[in-house]
């Protein structure tokens, strides 16, 4: 096998020459991106810079006006055959969690199970959501609840818990830790990770928090000037000299999350190898 082709089987999303636009608006220009199998991308870039755009494009919601791409091997924009079928390989959290507010958890947990296997029997279907929903760190009374009797955090991690139902290979994250406090995101970064590691996931994590980009994601890529302008790990971002980049990393809050970061990892190398084992599935 040649070096090109070791290349193309290591990435799971690649998008090439990307364009959207709104009217006159160009949100996306020429805009490349390849998302490696097996890694957590964080995706970041100032207001306005079509970061759900471009996860909506990916997953067939955004038509762009030209570009290729392709998730898993499979171009989604060349037909509606191709892309119903590889839409069942991954799963998405948006925003809030977008949960039906009449269904209960297990039930919103349900809906993909019935839309892409509707043959499979309603009491399998239930049993496979409640496992979902444990999977997710919900506990088990949460399943016949209301969204409307759920605390912020526990609505997005019943929305993880659905992006989950089809047992995808790609996860796509949109600002999963917004609106929680600095216990529940960190909780929630540490459940990312986990589930990561022991599902193989491929995670495309739009995000503002730093610490998250900090504690999980393996490569960073930030949007701005309508496209990817930089991908790499934060200390490879940190030596390009773009001012955005700096000015976003190397900010007051920036450098406070740096510093978090490294004082968490002390802490972890410290740790036992029993206590670093127990994972956070729990």
């Amino acid at each position: 096998m040649s070096a090109a082709r070791d290349k193309d089987c290591d990435v799971a999303i690649r998008i090439t020459g990307l364009t959207n636009s709104f009217g006159e608006q160009v949100v996306h220009e020429d805009l490349s991106l390849d998302v490696r199998h097996g890694e957590i991308l964080g995706v970041v870039g100032g207001s306005g810079t079509g970061k759900s755009v471009l996860m909506r494009s990916i997953i067939g919601l955004q038509r762009p006006d030209t570009g290729r791409i392709e998730v898993l091997g499979e171009s989604i924009l060349d037909g509606e055959e191709e892309d119903v079928s590889i839409r069942s390989r991954w799963g998405v959290l948006f925003q809030g969690g977008a949960l039906f507010s009449t269904l209960t958890v297990a039930e919103n947990v349900m809906v993909p199970l019935a839309e892409f296997y509707p043959n499979i029997d309603r009491k399998l279907r239930r049993e496979i959501a409640l496992y979902k929903i444990a999977l997710s760190g919900l506990p088990e009374d949460a399943a016949d609840k209301y969204p409307s009797e759920l605390s912020g955090g526990m609505k997005k991690r019943a929305g993880l818990a659905r992006a989950l139902a089809l047992d995808p290979d790609v996860l796509f994250l949109d600002e999963p830790t917004a609106g929680l406090d600095p216990i529940g995101a960190a909780r929630f970064d540490a459940l990312t990770r986990e589930l990561q590691r022991t599902l193989g996931l491929t995670v495309f994590l739009i995000t503002h928090d730093l610490d998250t980009l900090h504690e999980i994601c393996d490569r960073v890529a930030v949007l701005a000037d309508r496209k990817v302008i930089a991908i790499g790990t934060i200390p490879e971002l940190l030596a390009t000299d773009h001012p955005w980049i700096q000015e976003y990393f190397n900010g007051p809050r920036g450098r406070a999350a740096a510093v978090s970061h490294a004082d968490e990892e002390l802490k972890r190398k410290r740790l036992p190898a029993s206590s670093k084992s127990r994972g956070f599935l729990r």
